[in-house]
C-alpha cells in the first residue's frame, strides 16, 4: 500500500507532493519542510497491516518516504531490542528504566536507520552519487548501505574522528576526505564540494528521509513496551490507544536530528490515536560542547555556537546546532514537559564502566552521555521513581578507546627466563599465572538479607574498583565472616532476621580482632533519634537505600580504604 506524502514548508506553510529531487519549498525556497501522511486512515488500518510483518524498520513503510522498499539493499536495519535495565534501575530506585539497544543495528549505531532510509530513497530516485559530512557513525552507516546499493559516496570527516572509524569508512570503498578543523567546518566544506560537483548532499535535519527514519524508534518502542507492559488500561478493542508510550525518552545529542525525528514519531502516533500521551524528552549534551543546553537553561530560542568544542567525545562535538535547536525547543515546549541536561566527559566514562560491569553493555562514549544524564536527572528529582524511561543506547564502542580504560587495566605475564628456563613450559606458565592470581585488593564484606541489594552493591563496587568481596546473608554469618576473613571494610544492613545490624556492631566491637573494622551502614529503615544516637561513634557512614548512587558509595569506600 503506497500513500501520498505531502511536504509542508515550515516557513510559509506551502504544501506540495514530496519528491526527493525537489528538496526546497517551491513557494519560498526554504529547505525546512516536513512530511505529512493521511493519519486518520492509517490510524485505523496500521495495527492490522502490521500483523505478520517482520519486526524491522520497514514494517512501517506506509509512514516512510519510500514508495517501494527494496529488500535487496536491506541489511536488517531496525527492530532492535528493548529490555529492562535491571541493575541500573536498582541503583536509581526506579524499576521502569528500559534500554533501546541500537548497538545491534548493521553497523552498530542508530545512524543505520538514517542511512537505510536515505540510501533507499536515493536508489528509488535514481541518484548514484552523494556527499555527506560526519563525526564517525553516520559515515560508517552510509558507507555500508551505499556499498550495498551501488552508490558512490564522498564523506568529509573532521580530523578529530578516531582513525579506526576513518579506516572502517574507507574499507567500504567510500571516498574519505579528512578536514583539519571542526565538524561545522567539515559540513561547510562538504556543502561547497557537493555544490561545485552538482552532487546530492545529505542535509541531516533538513532532509525528510533523515527525519522520517528516526520516527521508527518511537514506533518500535511503543510496540515493544506494549508487549512488555500490556495495552493502556483505558484502551479497548473498538477504540482508544492500543500502544504504550514511555513517560520519558532520553537521548544524547550533537546536532539534534535524531530526537527531532523521534519527536515526530510520537506526534504521529498521537495523531493516529495509537498512544494516549506524549513522552517527556530528556536530551543530554557533553559539557565541553553544550550550546543547546545553555540556550535551554537561559530560555533562549537560538543557541549560541561553541566555536572550539572541548571534549574527548568527538562524535558529540557539533558546535553550531543552528535551527535544529530552535525547532527542538519549540516542539518540546509544545508537546512535553521535557528537559535538557549536560554531563562531563568524566561522568560519561564512569557511566561506560558501570554499564559494562553492571548491565553487560559495551557502549560508545556518546551513548554513555545519555545514561549519565539519566543519573543526573534522577538525582535532581526531574525523573520520578515511578516514571517509565526509555534510553536510546545509540551505539557500541568498537574498539574501546584507550583514554576510557586508563592505565593498569590488564595484568601482564612476563616472558619466561632465568631459572624458569630450566622448568618445563607448563611449570613456567603456572608460575607466571600464580603471580597474576595473588589477592592484593582491599577486602570488603557485604551484609544484607536481601539478595538483590547484595547484588547491587557488589556490582557497584565491581564497576569501578578492584576489590575482594564477601557476602553474608544475616548477622550471625557476618560475625563469622569478619573473624575468618578480616575484611578491611563492612557494608552493613540494619534490618535483618535473627540478629540485626545493631547487634552485629556490638558483637564486632566487643572483639579486639574485629573492633577496628570500619562500617558503612546502608539501610531502608527510617531511624529514630535514639537509633541514630546508638550508631554515633560506631560507624563511619550512614546511607539510605534508594537514596544513594554508585559514585556516593564508591567515594565513601575509597575514603575509608585509603
Amino acid at each position: 500500500m503506497s500513500t501520498q506524502i505531502i511536504a509542508e514548508c515550515q516557513d510559509c506553510g506551502f504544501q506540495a507532493p514530496y519528491s526527493l529531487l525537489s528538496p526546497v519549498c517551491p513557494n519560498c525556497g526554504s529547505e525546512w519542510r516536513e512530511a505529512h501522511y493521511d493519519y486518520a486512515a492509517l490510524g485505523q488500518r496500521l495495527p492490522g497491516l502490521l500483523s505478520g510483518r517482520p519486526f524491522n524498520l520497514w514494517r512501517y513503510h506506509e509512514l516512510l518516504p519510500i514508495q517501494s522498499p527494496s529488500p535487496e539493499i536491506s541489511l536488517g536495519e531496525g527492530g532492535t531490542p528493548l529490555f529492562r535495565a535491571t541493575n541500573l534501575g536498582l541503583m536509581l530506585g526506579n524499576s521502569n528504566i528500559y534500554i533501546k539497544d541500537e548497538r545491534q543495528g548493521p553497523t552498530h549505531s542508530f545512524k543505520d536507520r538514517q542511512a537505510a532510509v536515505t540510501i533507499a530513497a536515493l536508489k528509488e530516485a535514481g541518484v548514484n552519487e552523494m556527499v555527506l559530512a560526519s563525526t564517525g557513525n553516520v559515515a560508517i552507516a552510509y558507507s555500508a548501505f551505499a556499498a550495498r546499493a551501488g552508490i558512490r559516496l564522498w564523506v568529509f570527516l573532521t580530523s578529530l574522528v578516531p582513525a579506526v572509524k576513518m579506516r572502517e569508512t574507507a574499507l567500504y570503498g567510500t571516498q574519505v576526505v579528512k578536514v583539519t578543523g571542526s565538524y561545522d567546518q567539515a559540513k561547510q566544506t562538504a556543502a561547497l564540494f557537493a555544490k561545485r560537483r552538482g552532487l546530492f548532499l545529505d542535509t541531516g535535519a533538513r532532509s525528510i528521509p533523515c527525519i522520517e527514519s528516526m520516527k521508527t524508534i518511537a514506533f518500535e518502542t511503543s510496540e515493544q513496551l506494549t508487549g512488555m507492559l500490556g495495552a493502556p488500561s483505558q484502551s479497548s478493542a473498538l477504540s482508544g490507544p492500543v500502544w504504550q508510550a514511555p513517560d520519558w525518552y532520553i537521548q544524547s545529542i550533537s546536532g539534534g536530528m535524531g530526537p527531532l525525528g523521534v519527536l515526530k514519531g510520537y506526534d504521529e502516533l498521537m495523531k493516529m490515536g495509537l498512544i494516549d500521551h506524549f513522552p517527556k524528552f530528556g536530551l543530554v549534551q557533553v559539557e565541553g560542547c553544550a550550546p543547546m543546553v545553555h540556550a535551554w537553561k537561559q530560555g533562549k530560542d537560538v543557541a549560541q555556537p561553541v566555536a572550539a568544542p572541548r571534549t574527548l567525545i568527538h562524535t558529540l562535538a557539533t558546535g553550531d546546532p543552528g535551527r535544529t535547536y530552535t525547532m527542538l525547543r519549540k516542539k518540546i515546549l509544545e508537546k512535553s514537559d521535557g528537559f535538557l541536561e549536560m554531563v562531563s566527559d568524566e561522568e560519561a566514562y564512569r557511566a561506560m564502566h558501570f554499564l559494562a560491569k553492571m548491565e553487560g553493555l559495551s557502549v560508545e562514549p556518546a551513548a554513555a552521555v545519555a545514561f549519565a544524564g539519566v543519573i543526573k536527572m534522577v538525582r535532581a528529582g526531574i525523573i520520578k521513581p515511578n516514571e517509565s524511561v526509555v534510553i536510546n543506547c545509540t551505539g557500541h564502542t568498537m574498539p574501546v578507546e584507550r583514554n576510557i580504560l586508563g592505565e593498569g587495566w590488564s595484568k601482564d605475564l612476563t616472558s619466561l627466563g632465568g631459572d624458569e628456563m630450566e622448568e618445563s613450559k607448563e611449570e613456567g606458565l603456572l608460575a607466571a599465572l600464580s603471580k597474576v592470581g595473588i589477592d592484593r585488593f582491599p577486602r570488603i564484606a557485604i551484609v544484607d538479607d536481601n539478595p538483590q541489594v547484595r547484588q547491587l552493591i557488589r556490582r557497584i563496587l565491581q564497576s569501578q574498583g578492584n576489590y575482594t568481596l564477601f557476602e553474608a546473608t544475616n548477622g550471625l554469618e557476618a560475625i563469622d565472616l569478619a573473624k575468618k576473613e578480616h575484611p578491611n571494610l563492612i557494608i552493613l544492613d540494619l534490618m535483618m532476621p535473627e540478629m540485626d545490624g545493631f547487634a552485629v556492631m556490638d558483637a564486632l566491637q566487643a572483639d579486639s580482632e574485629t573492633a577496628d573494622i570500619p562500617i558503612i551502614v546502608v539501610t531502608a529503615k527510617e531511624l529514630t533519634p535514639a537509633e541514630k544516637e546508638r550508631l554515633r561513634g560506631h560507624i563511619q557512614t550512614l546511607m539510605q537505600k534508594g537514596d544513594f548512587l554508585s559514585d556516593d558509595l564508591l567515594d565513601e569506600v575509597r575514603a575509608l580504604l585509603r
